[in-house]
């Protein structure tokens, strides 16, 4: 009879813990870098030496610089911007856009993000690497909290809201990127309140 006993790798969480944790490192060292020379100026090699690892270990994990660069800001935003479902959809949608606000103003998310989606303009493969593993996680995080949302019944049911989390995610990123207007207080709650006047059940 077979034996089932597992083997220590089998068995043991530590191979996956340890490769959880070099990706984490790799992705902040890279942000680091990205901060510092900007995108053009990132490399695998600086990375890996940054890093002290081999170049393989990176590309093991990501072909091109631009696919690890777009995981490392993806990466921030899912551990840093995510939403919180602590209260109800208007003060989650605000603190959460507050937070996205302040972190697009500041390094090392604002340069660097304003850096690829200058390169992204003439560059349709990284255009499309963009909406892939960066922009795609924002709008639907948004739209997951606003079906949440439609679930416990504080948004009318049976609408697609889709198109209006892409408009919700989407109008912060345009404003801060293409125009000299600030993302204040004042804009994200007119923003909330023009997207509530729409989709919010009316109590009583």
């Amino acid at each position: 009879m077979a034996s089932s006993k597992k083997t220590p790798s089998e068995s043991s969480p530590e191979p996956r813990r340890r490769g959880e944790e070099r990706t984490r490192e790799l992705l902040e060292v890279t942000l680091q870098l990205a901060a510092e020379a900007g995108y053009r100026g990132l490399t695998i090699e600086a990375v890996a030496r940054r890093a002290q690892v081999g170049k393989h270990t990176i590309y093991r994990r990501w072909p091109s610089i631009a696919q690890l660069l777009l995981d490392a800001l993806n990466h921030v935003w899912v551990s840093d911007l995510d939403y919180h479902s602590a209260g109800n959809i208007r003060s989650d949608l605000r603190e959460q856009f507050i937070r996205s606000s302040r972190a697009l103003s500041s390094p090392p998310i604002g340069p660097i993000y304003r850096a690829v989606i200058a390169e992204a303009q003439a560059d349709a493969s990284l255009r499309k690497l963009l909406h892939e593993r960066f922009l795609a996680t924002v709008e639907q995080r948004t739209l997951d909290r606003l079906l949440l949302a439609q679930d416990h019944g504080e948004l009318v049911a049976d609408i697609d809201l889709t198109i209006a989390a892409e408009v919700l995610s989407g109008t912060l990123y345009y404003r801060w990127l293409l125009t000299p207007r600030p993302v204040d207080e004042q804009i994200i709650d007119g923003l909330i309140d023009m997207f509530l006047a729409a989709y919010l059940v009316p109590e009583g």
